[in-house]
């Protein structure tokens, strides 16, 4: 059973991710998801791409969280394509801020994301936040394990 999350801390500031934070990004998309990590080219292209949210959640002046998003405009669709914060900052409501401000930049009627099918407390943050899971895509992280698609109808 998960414990419930802290309060957000208050000392959390969320702002625009942009390419100067690509070396703290890359260094935090390997800590969150290992050998699931983004390329270098994949990082930097999600900093530079217009149709591109990118945001990062700051404690202390150190980037300890992130999230990119992008905008399908011809479907009506966010999609958020990563989300990750430090395992040391983890239950302080750091990813539920995160998620919460792109998807308002993202602007879209629907939007989707998928996650790993054993990842619980992500799946509990996401169903919290008025997401359902509207498909499976099987093997589809390196390890075959499932992904869990889910969407948020706004």
């Amino acid at each position: 059973m998960l414990s419930q999350p802290r309060p957000p801390d208050q000392s959390v500031i969320v702002q625009p991710a942009t390419w100067r934070d690509l070396r703290p990004l890359l260094l935090l998309e390997k800590i969150c998801f290992g050998r699931d990590v983004w390329s270098l080219l994949d990082t930097l292209a999600a900093l530079t791409y217009p149709q591109t949210v990118r945001l990062k959640a700051i404690v202390d002046g150190r980037v300890v969280g992130f999230i990119i998003g992008d905008r399908r405009r011809g479907n009506n669709l966010g999609w958020i394509a990563s989300l990750g914060v430090h395992p040391d900052y983890r239950r302080r409501g750091i990813a539920r801020s995160l998620l919460a401000a792109c998807e308002g930049k993202l602007a879209m009627p629907r939007i989707r994301l998928t996650l790993r099918s054993t990842n619980e407390a992500a799946l509990c943050l996401y169903q919290q936040m008025s997401y359902v899971e509207i498909d499976i895509w099987k093997r589809y992280y390196r390890r075959g394990e499932d992904a869990i698609v889910m969407e948020k109808v706004r």
